[in-house]
């Protein structure tokens, strides 16, 4: 059912990877492949954020897998000794700033149901395993099941010069998503003024001033009559912002039930930073990041 091979690597392997070769629901797919573990252990891996299939982290007992998928399977003992961060990789890091590639399924902060396993509590046990004192602070988010470039400071003052100068400093912040439906414009803008209900649902007005502006603008990079991928860039960062404009261009993201989806075929959010380019809030040095596009949104828009 499975074929286990070790990844490569100079150090001790950090990971199992499993080819899957027959349709099975995940938890039945580890027992079966990690035979020397119990039940109970297999379950455990899961709940930790542990597991990865293909390009994202998934923690559901039943998530359905299908032939030619792959099933990676970080071990503890060896991400603790060998400071491996689940669900992300360091893309860059000076005194300044840190730089991450975060999959999608990993809290960016904490939550009230979850506090350790966030890219913020990762990052801080990382940074304080060379000095107790060191700290890390987000400078802004990226919502659990989207993923790709994202940057936090190393001091509170790298923090604020961030945040106080955002639109100055920084210079392109670029995504993808995976829609549902054929775009057929190729390019297109789109803006309104975005207000949250009670129930913390964004959505947007056509009054002006009523609520926050938000401007969005897109192009299509591939499409076919079910799924279209488009390249946004924002000119605006609001919360919720890519989510509500393609629903209300009536192309949701792929995954997004919040937001007019009515599919899953991924098994995530169909959306990605792709891009993020600031100027370096110490040196003056532009600095520019990429995280390569998710897999499963070329293959669906093809």
């Amino acid at each position: 059912m499975a074929n286990k091979y070790h990844s490569k690597n100079k150090q001790q392997s950090k990971s199992i990877q499993f080819n899957v070769e027959e349709e099975s629901e995940l938890l039945i797919f580890l027992i079966q492949a990690m035979a020397n573990r119990s039940r109970n252990s297999v379950k455990s891996i899961l709940a930790r954020g542990q597991v990865t299939v293909d390009d994202h982290i998934e923690t559901k007992y039943n998530y359905k897998l299908h032939p030619g998928q792959k099933v990676t399977v970080l071990k503890n003992k060896a991400a603790i000794k060998q400071n491996v961060l689940i669900g992300m990789s360091i893309l860059y890091e000076d005194e300044d700033v840190i730089v991450i590639n975060k999959e999608a399924g990993l809290l960016a902060i904490a939550t009230e149901k979850e506090k350790k396993q966030t890219a913020y509590y990762q990052l801080m046990e990382y940074v304080r395993q060379e000095d107790p004192d060191n700290r890390i602070f987000v400078v802004h988010r990226l919502d659990k099941d989207t993923s790709g470039v994202m940057l936090f400071a190393k001091h509170k003052e790298v923090k604020q010069t961030l945040q106080n100068n955002w639109k100055e400093v920084v210079k392109e912040r670029t995504y993808v998503a995976l829609v549902e439906g054929k775009v057929t414009k190729q390019d297109g803008y789109i803006s309104s003024w975005l207000k949250e209900s009670k129930a913390h649902r964004v959505y947007s007005s056509s009054i002006k001033n009523d609520g926050q502006l938000a401007i969005t603008r897109y192009k299509v990079m591939q499409s076919n009559e079910d799924f279209s991928l488009l390249e946004i860039k924002l000119e605006t960062g609001r919360k919720n912002q890519i989510r509500v404009h393609m629903e209300d261009l009536g192309h949701p993201i792929v995954g997004d039930k919040k937001y007019g989806s009515k599919q899953n075929v991924i098994g995530r959010l169909g959306l990605h930073a792709k891009v993020l380019s600031f100027q370096h809030p110490v040196t003056g040095k532009l600095l520019l990041f990429q995280a390569d596009v998710p897999k499963s949104f070329l293959k669906k828009s093809k």
